[in-house]
């Protein structure tokens, strides 16, 4: 890519206007709002998410069909019916709304508490802003879930372990995702506390939704879910809309079903663990922001449930790899970096081609592939570079 052009875009997203807090908020607010309008006449999933309150509070079964209501079904655990609550009492117009308002601002909330500096923040809000609004158009949870594991490391950087534990629960409880959050475990200053944190809050959050049911049906229902979950799991190996991932990139171009995802997410673990041995490194910030960046990608790569909507999480990770490297990035990385947002970003939308969109990117997951590339690379340098070799870099875990 020429210096030249690299240059001009610098200078212009320069330019006070595209730095300005004020510009950033007001995109992502006005982002929810666009998507609430589009999809009001069409907003199936925020009709399934009003539908677990309401059948949570008629004790009727969470993972049933009810095609008089909405299609498709609910695959979120039963801690959801609280989540829910307040949107789904109000009319559905303004429920939508708030719902992905609420949504929108609990991640720019996240990104903005980060330990990130102000660039990586503005970094982060541009480049993702189209995929927040593919999450969006889907009235999705996925952007909560970027969100939380986002806050999760927050709290343990900080050394707020107790919040940490809540959220790491409160996302397991919900959508599973959020138990990822105990990849920052060796980072916490406070195992201990950790731990018995971990046992409170899963205690608490298991029975809080027999507060507005009773505790036979939340057990009967948190029973099904899992049945459920095994069934979807079944059902995403080929699917043209799901297992968009490293686990379907590979099913799908090889069109073969014999074999176990177990042995990619076995290899993917390995890879994803090797860098916890360098215990040296753990001291660098860039590290432990590297780190955070592996955590948003795998595990997205690695969950035959990935869907377009949910890589608003990974991309955030992308961001974080390119700009928390305490090494100048090369021209490849840049190249990388325009080819993630080409072909994982836009090739969902109207914008890109429709016969390659149809013919090549659905049926063949390839929207994972540029992360699974950048996900490589990622463990290839974490695992061999060094993250203190910059006098700024930070010496003490929390600080910044």
């Amino acid at each position: 890519m020429p210096t030249s052009f690299i240059q001009r875009c610098r200078e212009f997203f320069a330019r006070p206007f595209f730095s300005d807090r004020r510009t950033v908020f007001c995109l992502w607010m006005l982002l929810a709002i666009a998507a609430a309008v589009a999809k009001y006449s069409r907003c199936n999933n925020f009709l399934i998410f009003r539908g677990v309150f309401w059948h949570t509070i008629h004790q009727t079964s969470l993972y049933a069909l009810y095609p008089e209501e909405y299609f498709d079904l609910n695959f979120y655990g039963p801690l959801f019916s609280l989540i829910i609550a307040p949107f789904a009492m109000a009319p559905l117009f303004i429920g939508l709304l708030t719902w992905l308002l609420a949504l929108t601002g609990i991640l720019y909330v996240a990104v903005r508490w980060s330990q990130f500096t102000w660039r990586q923040q503005l970094f982060i809000f541009w480049f993702c802003a189209h995929e927040l609004l593919t999450a969006l158009f889907m009235q999705q949870f996925n952007i909560a879930i970027a969100a939380i594991i986002l806050l999760t490391y927050y709290c343990i950087e900080r050394e707020k372990d107790f919040w940490a534990a809540f959220l790491i629960v409160l996302g397991t409880f919900v959508k599973l995702y959020g138990i990822v959050g105990l990849a920052f475990f060796f980072f916490s200053r406070h195992k201990g506390r950790l731990i018995l944190s971990l046992l409170f809050w899963g205690a608490v959050l298991f029975v809080a939704p027999m507060l507005i049911s009773t505790p036979k049906y939340i057990i009967s229902q948190y029973q099904e879910w899992y049945v459920s979950l095994t069934d979807k799991n079944a059902d995403n190996m080929f699917g043209s809309g799901t297992n968009i991932s490293l686990l379907g990139f590979v099913r799908k171009v090889t069109h073969c079903a014999t074999y176990s995802d177990a042995w990619l997410i076995l290899g993917g673990l390995v890879l994803f663990c090797i860098p916890y041995l360098r215990f040296s490194q753990y001291k660098y910030k860039a590290f432990r922001q590297t780190l955070l960046a592996s955590v948003l990608m795998f595990v997205v790569l690695f969950s035959t449930g990935s869907e377009s909507s949910g890589y608003i999480t990974p991309f955030i990770g992308v961001v974080i790899w390119y700009t928390a490297s305490p090494w100048k990035r090369s021209r490849w990385d840049v190249t990388l970096l325009v080819f993630v947002f080409i072909l994982s970003s836009m090739s969902p939308s109207d914008l890109f081609p429709a016969y390659v969109r149809k013919q090549w990117v659905q049926p063949y997951a390839l929207k994972a592939l540029p992360i699974i590339i950048v996900w490589l690379q990622l463990c290839y340098e974490m695992t061999f570079k060094a993250y203190g070799t910059l006098q700024s870099a930070e010496t003490e875990i929390g600080n910044g």
